[in-house]
């Protein structure tokens, strides 16, 4: 019998799984890698991809979208589901314009509708009735986003949330940060409401994967 696999130890092998990436996506990832950015990566992006073609999402809002990294792969699910469009929603201008530079240069220009602003704010101010949000804010935002997102979620639509492991420090008690605190109180919210179906894939930092009923 093989010796207990760590947890890094399947992170590193569920990104060498995950296929190419075209030249730009890789210069993000080296971006990300050189300056700290904390991007999703290959694997959840891969992960995030997949779930969008599996339920033909044409319409996508990301909450908290960085430089566009994870908006190029759910882009991707749009071309590929017969176009749609995907919202990126971030604070700073010149995320949002590194963003655009990245977005164009891989072909998604059509696709993506910019928002500098707070995310929760851009969502509540949205038409709604989106098939896929994903939500990956500040996380002591978390909890006060949720009847937002269950508001501009469609019926059948799918959430998908960022850092739900948190690097471990959700199941530690002595670490009571206000972030920490976020995690643990959306975890609690969403998995006792019956208005939701819910898992934890632990692909990265964790993936919280939510089915609106």
């Amino acid at each position: 019998m093989a010796e207990e696999f760590t947890y890094g130890q399947a992170q590193a092998y569920l990104t060498e799984l995950t296929p190419a990436r075209p030249p730009e996506m890789l210069k993000m990832e080296a971006y990300a890698a050189e300056h700290r950015f904390p991007i999703i990566g290959p694997a959840a992006g891969h992960a995030c991809y997949l779930i969008a073609r599996m339920i033909d999402a044409r319409s996508i809002f990301e909450m908290g979208s960085g430089y566009g990294y994870s908006t190029a792969w759910f882009a991707k699910a749009v071309r590929e589901n017969g176009g749609g469009r995907v919202h990126h929603v971030v604070w700073d201008e010149q995320l949002s314009g590194m963003a655009q530079q990245h977005l164009s240069r891989l072909g998604y220009a059509d696709l993506v509708e910019y928002h500098v602003g707070e995310a929760v704010e851009a969502l509540q101010q949205s038409k709604g009735g989106f098939d896929f949000i994903f939500n990956d804010i500040d996380k002591e935002a978390y909890p006060a986003s949720l009847p937002v997102i269950a508001e501009k979620l469609r019926p059948g639509g799918v959430l998908i949330v960022d850092n739900m492991l948190y690097h471990g420090r959700i199941w530690d008690e002595s670490v009571q940060t206000a972030s920490t605190k976020g995690v643990r109180a959306f975890t609690d919210l969403i998995f006792n409401d019956p208005a939701w179906s819910a898992t934890i894939l632990p692909i990265r930092d964790g993936l919280l994967l939510a089915y609106k009923r």
